[in-house]
């Protein structure tokens, strides 16, 4: 068997909220949802599984690769709702996107206070 990505549980402060704002803003449909998660599944199988831990909240960084056309449709959304973002990790060039590794890319952050980062090529 080859090793793939399969799940992974994110921090939030209200799993539904923080569910919700993924699905909106990515496209994405309703997931089941079990015990303490909220979950969603993204197109390749991997589920994000949201939950409220009894801890503060670390800030984690997590990016999605998106074609260009849901990019278009996404950064539109943040753009109506009025959502802060960025260009760059160091949050030194708001409102903007970047031409990063031949595709384009935006960072902002999620209800939980972590940091997205959105972008159309793969790094690598």
């Amino acid at each position: 068997m080859t090793v793939t990505f399969n799940h992974t549980i994110i921090a939030a402060k209200d799993r539904n909220e923080s569910a919700r704002f993924f699905r909106e803003l990515l496209e994405l449909p309703e997931a089941p949802s079990w015990g303490p998660f909220t979950n969603i599944q993204l197109n390749d199988g991997v589920l994000l599984q949201f939950a409220e831990p009894p801890v503060e909240i670390q800030m984690q960084h997590y990016a999605f690769l998106i074609d260009d056309e849901l990019f278009d449709r996404t950064y539109r959304r943040l753009r109506d709702r009025g959502i802060e973002h960025w260009a760059d990790p160091q949050m030194r060039r708001p409102d903007e996107i970047n031409n990063e590794h031949g595709g384009r890319g935006v960072y902002f952050k999620d209800p939980a206070g972590h940091a997205i980062e959105l972008i159309t090529r793969p790094y690598l």
